[in-house]
């Protein structure tokens, strides 16, 4: 591994803007503190800034020193509602919110490859630093792509990582294709007939009909998809009645359903509205079936999912670039990629070893009250960045179609 020197002396300084950014998370397109302290930094190292775009998000400008494409590299800016576990220094300071996901390491890397290539320039066209609210659950690239993202700035391709705990820390892991799941929710209201608990008959019961209605849903992953095509479909929330002697005149149903695939994921919408509305006639109940798509599928592009191989290849080392195994979270860099080529990768954040004394019980899990950003990939990323960008805008980069 041979890092970029000139990142690796300024990481400190960005490990100190992470530290203040965990310290003080926000809500999506709450992130008014953060996008301040992005912008100030980058009109600090000379960049010409964009501000609320997408509500709350920052895009700062690099021009090269010759004309050619547009690289845009991302990082998201926003926390959880979370209550933190850790006691070390830079522990939230906010009740309720912690940067339990690492968009805090994502800022401060991105920050930094930021400083290095307004100094060195000499690449040709330009990088796009987009700096996103609100990934978690607000679809904050959607945002700013209906805030016109990619009409006001010539963006050809797009970039992002997460850190991801539980790989070796500094270890690549990239797919080619589908590397995190789309996201829908679902609410089936079952519309019955309220009675006296002890008069059942004289009713119709929705809560037993919800009971029956969670075991067919299952139905559909285990006999009407291909057992080939990863689908997770869960039930979890079922709320009914509010005494033990009443028979409730309506229950609601709630959960996710996860896929890669759209095909597969028209079909388990179908097939869900089908089991419901019968189901529910079979019992003399009515169905009132809501299913919403919150995120696609994240699939990247092979041919900058390549790049990406081969650029850590030759950063990092052959050891330290591996195979995503592909996962059923999902991700709102996947509306980016549904716009113009690019790839999201995978950045080994460890087993925990990084963090301070003072932390929770582990492990050093995303979305867990005890996670912490490893701060030794600020320059790892960093370089990783900048030699993405050198690469891609240099003489055999980018060709415009």
């Amino acid at each position: 591994m041979t890092l970029l020197a000139p990142i690796v002396a300024e990481a400190d300084t960005f490990k100190t803007i992470r530290r203040d950014i965990h310290a003080h998370p926000e809500l999506c397109y709450t992130e008014h503190r953060t996008a301040k302290v992005v912008a100030d930094k980058l009109i600090e190292m000379g960049i010409e800034v964009h501000k609320n775009i997408g509500v709350t998000g920052v895009v700062g400008v690099i021009k090269g020193l010759k004309p050619g494409a547009g690289i845009a590299l991302r990082a998201d800016m926003d926390a959880l509602p979370l209550q933190e576990h850790n006691k070390f220094d830079h522990v939230s300071q906010y009740a309720g919110k912690m940067h339990a996901c690492g968009h805090d390491g994502h800022t401060a890397t991105l920050l930094c490859a930021a400083g290095y290539l307004a100094k060195n320039r000499d690449f040709c066209g330009t990088v796009y630093l987009v700096f996103q609210p609100a990934e978690e659950g607000g679809a904050g690239a959607q945002a700013m792509i209906d805030d016109g993202l990619f009409e006001r700035f010539s963006i050809d391709e797009i970039y992002g990582y997460h850190n991801w705990p539980g790989y070796p820390e500094g270890v690549v892991a990239i797919v080619d294709g589908a590397m995190m799941a789309s996201a829908s929710e679902f609410e089936i209201k079952v519309v019955g007939k309220g009675a006296h608990a002890a008069m059942p008959h004289l009713g119709a019961d929705p809560l037993l009909v919800a009971c029956q209605l969670v075991q067919g849903l299952q139905s559909i992953v285990t006999r009407n998809i291909n057992p080939l095509d990863s689908v997770v479909l869960s039930v979890t929330k079922i709320h009914c009645g509010d005494a033990t002697n009443i028979i409730a005149d309506s229950c609601m149903i709630e959960g996710t359903v996860r896929c890669f695939s759209e095909e597969v994921l028209q079909a388990v919408e179908q097939r869900m509205e089908k089991i419901s509305q019968d189901l529910c006639s079979a019992f003399s109940c009515e169905s009132q079936f809501m299913f919403e798509r919150s995120y696609p599928a994240t699939i990247n592009h092979a041919p900058q999912a390549q790049h990406v191989r081969e650029v850590a290849t030759q950063l990092l080392g052959e050891d330290k670039v591996i195979n995503f195994t592909p996962t059923m979270g999902s991700e709102d860099f996947s509306f980016f990629l549904q716009e113009k080529p690019g790839c999201y990768f995978a950045l080994g954040n460890g087993e925990g070893d990084h963090r301070d004394l003072g932390h929770g019980l582990g492990p050093c899990m995303l979305h867990n009250p005890s996670y912490d950003f490893n701060d030794a990939l600020i320059p790892i990323g960093a370089s990783l960045w900048v030699k993405l960008v050198e690469s891609r805008l240099g003489g055999s980069g980018i060709v415009r179609e």
